[in-house]
């Protein structure tokens, strides 16, 4: 997919006038916020130029995955109108992740390694967003499932005025490389069918790349609980509340091969933490 993307084949999605009010009260009473611990890595070249977007990389045991991502999304942003800073998240990672950053030395891009105590996807988002300091903040999975010319594509968008642009696979203009194997096709299309009573239009809740303007969602992510699989349906329902306008952004999905995901238990896990985001929007009120 290019940089151009045809009007018609993006999705903006509404914002729901009936939905939970009160979201964006600040973090639970009691809830630990996600301990920043701050590594001696720095990869790549410093600009003098801000950043125009810190591009979050949540990574946990992914020393195979990351110089290869990180080497691809340099690759496309480097001859792109935006400067971005790119922040590993080493989510706790017991093998040589951090390691493996600092031996790619073909970045013109600077990349800073940070640490989080507070394990999952969701608690290393919220860290990277906390030490964000650029208009725009985003994220995006170490497996390069999406690919990197989205970002362009994205920030394009972003920047035009919208509060958020997420990566989709079910709108149209977007398409699977490779088929999903039946069962986990099937279960994705369950759990977002699921999830559309707190997001509303939103047609793919767990594209691994999202992106915001960052004053739009810093209280979004500062409210933000939860830490494991529904974690980005607690934050696009939490934005939707709010009233952001987000728009879907249609993606070439590629499965990566490392995957860990495990269909049954994982997916149990899934819709209890569905049930979580119920509660907890309920109890924001």
């Amino acid at each position: 997919m290019g940089d151009a993307v045809e009007m018609n084949e993006l999705h903006e999605v509404e914002p729901s006038a009936g939905g939970p009010g009160g979201l964006l009260a600040g973090p639970q009473p009691g809830r630990p916020r996600p301990a920043l611990v701050p590594l001696p890595r720095q990869a790549g070249v410093e600009h003098l130029r801000p950043a125009d977007l810190d591009l979050i990389v949540p990574a946990y045991n992914e020393e195979r995955r990351i110089g290869p991502t990180l080497e691809a999304i340099c690759r496309q942003i480097t001859d792109s109108p935006y400067h971005v800073r790119i922040i590993v998240v080493d989510n706790g990672s017991v093998d040589a992740t951090a390691d493996a950053v600092d031996r790619v030395t073909s970045l013109d891009v600077p990349v800073q390694v940070i640490g989080c105590k507070a394990r999952g996807k969701g608690a290393a988002v919220r860290a990277g967003v906390a030490h964000a300091v650029a208009p725009y903040v985003g994220y995006v999975d170490a497996d390069q499932s999406t690919p990197p010319d989205a970002l362009v594509t994205g920030m394009a968008i972003l920047t035009s005025g919208w509060d958020a642009v997420i990566g989709s696979r079910r709108v149209l203009g977007a398409r699977y490389v490779e088929p999903q194997p039946v069962v986990r096709r099937i279960g994705s299309r369950v759990f977002n069918m699921a999830a559309s009573t707190l997001v509303g239009r939103i047609s793919d809740t767990q594209c691994g790349m999202k992106l915001f303007r960052t004053e739009a969602v810093r209280d979004v992510f500062a409210a933000a609980n939860l830490s494991g699989f529904a974690f980005d349906v607690e934050v696009l329902a939490r934005a939707t509340a709010a009233g952001l306008r987000i728009m879907e952004l249609p993606v070439e999905w590629s499965d990566s091969a490392g995957s860990t995901l495990r269909p049954v238990r994982d997916g149990i896990n899934a819709f209890t933490e569905l049930y979580r985001v119920h509660r907890l929007l309920r109890s924001s009120r």
